[in-house]
């Protein structure tokens, strides 16, 4: 027994020095440095820090989104989250612009078109519940810039300050979570511009408030007396009754202005708030300011405010790998990944965060992996690597003898054409237009051929059903449209706070009052900030369900484009189709999700608020919303439906369209339970997908697996992000074992080459596809078969010698 105890004693000592001694072998880092200003603050000693303390350089977030590349260059997994961040806050500014303004568009009475309070809180709610990654969100006005219908006699009055502001709680210590798990489900709610008056520090309109980045982004604005400083956006409104009007409004910059309409703070610790290290996107609100002059000419387009949504640092992931092409910083964490230079080269990953690790080290052109290494190097194992791990591992051995690529082609033999058009049957014998889809074996380029052929114009050759795919061919649309649905949600989220909160028959004491129900205005100007905050969406609607928009039996703003950078939009109740099959209710998606909710609502998400709210008009301070109910059901994104893919010849938008439509609910008449209230849909194109081409599990819907041309026998296929609805979004990586042969920048065949080449082969004509086949690793320089023809003579010489003795 003594002896066992003194085993677990050693192995417990031996554990505990290779622990402590795991890491003496790295050198401190830039990374280092940022851990360390990151842990030091907490919620408890932020008040005391010095505001360089509460921040972080701007260099810490690195490949921020900029609206100028968003069509152009892809948008690679690590940063999606701060693309959806970047397009929320400017569908949130632009919707805000729109609605202060919206005013112009209504007779001039003397009472204000504004939402009321609890239509900012809610708002603010929505865009977080609607998605984990975001972790806050605001909207901070100018000092005496916000008009509100909140309170009687306020007519053309102002606010001193206003500043609703939601953030996520962690409320694993509420009394109603019995469980005491974080459900990441309740937010808390504050106007941030009910302070007393002489309480300077609360004003978050000074220099040194929260470190105040977001506010002096963007305000104060200066205009000088000119009315031609704010971009102004177009939209083309037709009614329910077919009337029509042509709305212009001031916006945020436009995507081709210098600088852009959204700006990134660095990262700051939002002190006795959520007490979490923070990034956020910051976008300007536009209106005509002042208001009702009655001289039209001192009433200039300025902003008045910002919206600013914030998600957690800890969830954006660093770039590690040093500065090149792809990476030409700013990045602080630059050149701080573990890959030895010598022989590998880094690759950033997704998924990791702030931490180390999200990367891995490949081998550079002209050196392989070892014989018993399957794929490259996890940065993760590398950084938890010992010193005797580190120095005698993760090297990649060099290729000996490395050949030239070919610059000369010839036709393949006959023979060895028919091999490969044997091999890919599909080739030799296939059917071409719509029949093409339904072969039993897809040409992928007589497909391609169709599709990428119909529109506007030649769609009308085509019977309807020839328009309508199946699910297979948006393979992954729900994973390369997350953010595009996301958006949807958050509408849809809102609509059920306000519906399930806000009571218009509400009596306040003093002067305030409840807020009015939706207007047409305000579902307008939510449905088309869709489309104007994501450049992905062609189309959004919001479609009520028969009689249950206020006063209205039929109510279904849509919104569109037709051109993808634009500055102008259309806008139409398609309430103003009534004849049977027309109307919007007869839409499948709709149908189902309306019966799907008829009358189950057990599985919906239940999200909790606590709000507080100013005391007065006058806001001197806040006080705690004591209303039930206090808390919400909506809709997350496993119940919404994603339609297939289908081409619409008759519609606004003639492209390959996928539609995701989510439902949201309200009170019924007696408040006594929830009920299906509508669906908000969203519309991409098709043809931004990502096809992928690379086998796949038999059960996988793709319709395109398996369709790549790597050699199976030395290679494998990995698939390529941005290459569109395409073929060749894939490359040919060889396997264990095998090595690429030729001297070159690269060390796999590109997808896009491959399918050159084969298509080549198949119209008989010059080819090198032949060529692009990884070769058995092991044919090594001349200086190692000398060796071991020495070896093999020396043995020879002594078996020899031994015979004749």
């Amino acid at each position: 027994m003594g002896l066992l105890w003194r085993s677990y004693g050693i192995f417990a000592l031996v554990t505990l020095m290779g622990v402590l001694a795991q890491y003496e072998w790295q050198p401190k880092d830039a990374f280092d440095e940022i851990k360390i200003r990151f842990d030091k603050v907490t919620g408890d000693n932020c008040p005391i820090l010095p505001p360089r303390d509460l921040t972080l350089p701007e260099e810490s977030v690195s490949h921020l989104p900029d609206i100028k590349d968003v069509n152009i260059n892809p948008v690679f997994p690590n940063r999606t989250a701060l693309l959806h961040l970047h397009n929320m806050a400017l569908s949130r500014a632009f919707f805000w612009s729109y609605i202060l303004q919206s005013r112009f568009i209504r007779p001039a009475i003397n009472d204000t078109y504004d939402p009321g309070m609890m239509y900012y809180f809610l708002s603010t709610v929505a865009d977080v519940s609607s998605n984990r990654h975001i972790n806050a969100s605001a909207i901070y006005f100018a000092p005496n810039s916000s008009y509100s219908s909140s309170y009687r006699g306020f007519f053309n009055k102002t606010f001193p300050r206003f500043a609703p502001r939601t953030y996520r709680e962690d409320d694993f210590n509420d009394p109603i979570h019995l469980q005491k798990i974080s459900t990441l489900n309740t937010f808390f709610v504050k106007d941030l511009g009910a302070f007393p008056p002489n309480s300077a520090l609360h004003d978050y309109t000074i220099k040194n408030y929260h470190i105040n980045e977001w506010y002096n982004h963007w305000l104060p604005d200066n205009v000088d007396k000119r009315h031609d400083t704010k971009t102004t956006y177009q939209v083309e409104i037709r009614y329910a009754n077919n009337t029509n009007e042509t709305f212009t409004f001031h916006g945020p910059p436009g995507a081709d202005e210098n600088p852009g309409p959204v700006k990134f703070t660095k990262p700051y610790f939002d002190c006795r708030r959520s007490n979490k290290w923070l990034v956020s996107a910051v976008t300007p609100i536009a209106d005509i300011y002042p208001r009702h002059t009655q001289f039209r000419h001192i009433e200039y387009p300025t902003y008045t405010a910002v919206s600013v949504l914030e998600m957690d640092f800890e969830r954006i992931d660093i770039n590690q790998c040093p500065k090149g092409e792809g990476n030409k910083g700013p990045n602080v964490f630059a050149d701080t990944a573990r890959c030895k230079k010598e022989t590998t080269e880094c690759e950033p990953i997704d998924g990791w965060g702030f931490r180390r690790g999200g990367y891995q080290c490949r081998c550079k052109p002209g050196f392989r992996l070892p014989g018993v290494v399957r794929r490259p190097y996890l940065g993760e194992i590398l950084e938890r690597a010992s010193d005797e791990q580190y120095y005698n591992g993760f090297d990649c051995m060099k290729i000996g003898w490395v050949q030239k690529v070919p610059i000369k082609w010839f036709r393949l033999p006959e023979y060895i054409r028919e091999q490969y058009l044997n091999r890919y049957y599909e080739y030799k014998n296939y059917t071409t237009g719509p029949s093409s889809l339904h072969s039993e074996k897809l040409n992928i380029n007589e497909v391609l051929k169709f599709i990428l052929g119909v529109n506007g114009r030649t769609c009308k050759n085509f019977h309807p059903q020839d328009l309508v795919l199946t699910g297979e061919f948006a393979y992954e649309a729900q994973k390369q449209f997350e953010n595009e649905a996301k958006m949807a949600i958050r509408l849809a989220n809102f609509i059920s706070a306000f519906l399930q909160i806000s009571d218009p028959s509400e009596v306040y004491s003093g002067k305030r009052v409840a807020d009015k129900p939706l207007t047409e205005d305000q579902m307008m100007g939510e449905t088309l900030a869709l489309v104007l905050g994501n450049t992905r969406i062609w189309s959004a609607a919001t479609f009520w369900d028969r009689r249950k928009f206020t006063n209205r039996t039929l109510f279904a703003p849509y919104a569109y484009k037709r051109e993808l950078n634009t500055r102008k939009f259309n806008l139409e109740d398609l309430a103003r189709f009534n004849k049977t099959g027309e109307e919007y209710i007869d839409k499948p998606f709709f149908r189902l999700l309306k019966q799907r909710w008829a009358s189950n609502f057990d599985s919906l998400e239940k999200y909790y608020l606590k709000i507080r709210l100013r005391h007065n008009e006058t806001g001197e301070y806040d006080q705690r919303y004591e209303h039930y109910p206090n808390f919400y059901h909506a809709a997350t994104m496993d119940h919404g439906y994603w339609t297939t893919p289908e081409f619409d010849c008759k519609g606004y938008v003639k492209k390959w369209l996928i539609t995701y439509a989510v439902p949201f609910f309200g009170w019924d008449s007696l408040k006594a339970k929830l009920e299906f209230k509508g669906v908000v849909a969203v519309s991409m194109n098709m043809l931004q997908l990502d096809i992928n081409q690379c086998p796949d599990n038999y059960y996988e819907p793709n319709a395109f697996k398996n369709t790549h041309k790597c050699d199976e026998k030395s290679s494998y296929c990995v698939p390529i992000l941005g290459r569109g609805y395409e073929t060749g979004g894939y490359k040919c990586e060889c396997l264990q074992g095998f090595e690429y042969p030729y001297e070159d920048l690269i060390t796999y065949y590109d997808g896009q080459l491959v399918e050159a080449e084969f298509e080549n082969i198949v119209n008989d004509k010059e080819s090198r596809f032949d060529t692009f086949k990884c070769r058995l690793a092991g044919a090594a320089s001349l200086q190692v078969q000398f060796t071991i023809l020495a070896v093999l003579a020396l043995v020879g010489w002594m078996l020899l010698h031994r015979n004749q003795c």
